[in-house]
């Protein structure tokens, strides 16, 4: 196997790796929140290396700001969101005959 091949793999792999990352974070938000503070954790504790603890910050998981506009719904302050079908005003469909 050359080396440009080899190379072409690794980055077709990354690439498809983080765009798994990616659409699980969005299909399983708090599941992968759980996740990066477990290892924020495991990553921040006391007599690890400088850089380590570094990384442990980063992971850590974005909290709530607390504000209605985030769209945390933690508090159920914001209300419930009417349905998509409800917001749209239906149309009936009207045919006409060609002439």
């Amino acid at each position: 196997m050359s080396t440009s091949l080899l190379l072409q793999y690794v980055v077709i792999g990354v690439a498809v790796l983080i765009s798994a990352l990616i659409v699980f974070r969005k299909l399983a938000p708090e599941l992968t929140n759980r996740w990066l503070a477990a290892a924020s954790i495991h990553f921040s504790r006391h007599g690890r290396a400088g850089w380590v603890r570094a990384m442990g910050r980063r992971l850590q998981p974005r909290q709530a700001t607390g504000n209605c506009s985030d769209g945390c719904s933690t508090c159920g302050a914001c209300g419930s969101k009417p349905p998509a079908a409800a917001r749209v005003e239906a149309v009936p469909l009207e045919f006409r005959p060609r002439r």
